[in-house]
């Protein structure tokens, strides 16, 4: 409809995520008066109410609600729009902000933004690093363009899946328990095939937790197990968490992607555990952004570098 304009649903998306027409504005680079009064002539043209205003702020009406659930994908059009454009005048360029996860940094990031550079080397490209949800808040906010995440098995029960947003699948990243190499110099390197380590055997341990994610897993799967941990220290640093382990000071989870870039001392032992803790590492766009050139490189190039999630633990 000629009446919905593009830069509506961006503001209906800015209400939706600030609370406020007020903080909407400041989003947005706009001032209020302005964002105000084209929302009522909004309302009037269309002939819905789309915001409801109150004295702790706003809120969205269901047709407000109905509007910015399009503003991603109308940004994605747009920009798909501006880019094929761009090809069709023979030029070459685009624009991908990626976000991901601290243990995919030094691993799936180097390798996909290396792809780029070579497969679109017009598209400039940014990285941040957060966790998942953030990393999810920065996409429906239109702040990056593509999110290197991570779930838990578990970690849907009770929510709602964001129609604005497209999971695609990369493979899973393997948990294993970091110990210290017991006292009497036991060997630190399991022999082959050995079975995987019960965590209820350190039910008596101090251990040593994550980011809150990994720290809710951590007491979910001990839970399982029968017993609550003793967490006693807490960083996402793994270099940390393998220096605290080898100090003897508790024992940890520590997923594969951050094992294998870490130097592990003599003092410190890794033993695989049930494969059903394993995380899903996954890459989530915005619905529709797949017709961005630029976009549609970073899937592949993601896809391309998935192969690293494979391989044995560090020994």
């Amino acid at each position: 409809m000629d009446d919905i304009e593009p830069q509506l649903l961006r503001v209906l998306r800015a209400v939706a995520d600030g609370g406020s027409i007020t903080r909407a504005a400041a989003a947005l680079g706009s001032s209020q008066p302005a964002v105000s009064q084209l929302l009522t002539r909004a309302e009037q043209r269309l002939g819905h109410a789309l915001v409801l205003r109150g004295g702790r702020g706003a809120t969205l009406t269901q047709a407000g609600q109905v509007l910015a659930a399009h503003a991603l994908h109308v940004q994605a059009a747009l920009t798909a729009a501006r880019e094929d454009l761009d090809a069709v005048g023979g030029l070459t360029r685009g624009r991908v902000r990626l976000a991901g996860f601290p243990s995919a940094s030094s691993t799936l990031v180097p390798a996909v933004l290396a792809r780029l550079a070579t497969t679109a080397p017009g598209v400039t490209t940014s990285y941040i690093e957060v966790e998942p949800p953030e990393a999810l808040e920065l996409l429906r906010g239109g702040e990056v363009d593509a999110a290197l995440t991570f779930t838990y098995v578990g970690d849907e029960v009770g929510t709602t899946p964001d129609p604005g947003l497209v999971t695609r699948a990369l493979g899973r990243d393997p948990l294993a328990l970091v110990t210290p190499v017991e006292p009497g110099g036991a060997e630190r390197i399991r022999p082959a095939g050995s079975t995987v380590v019960d965590l209820a055997s350190h039910r008596d341990g101090r251990w040593i937790g994550g980011c809150p994610r990994c720290r809710g897993h951590l007491l979910a799967s001990c839970a399982t197990a029968g017993f609550t941990p003793d967490i006693v220290l807490e960083t996402d640093n793994a270099a940390a968490v393998v220096g605290l382990v080898a100090a003897g000071l508790g024992v940890a989870l520590l997923p594969r992607l951050a094992l294998v870039t870490t130097v592990i001392p003599a003092e410190v032992a890794i033993d695989a555990v049930d494969d059903d803790l394993a995380r899903r590492v996954e890459v989530v766009v915005a619905r529709g952004a797949e017709r961005v050139p630029s976009v549609r490189a970073t899937l592949e190039a993601v896809r391309a570098s998935a192969h690293l999630l494979d391989g044995p633990l560090p020994r």
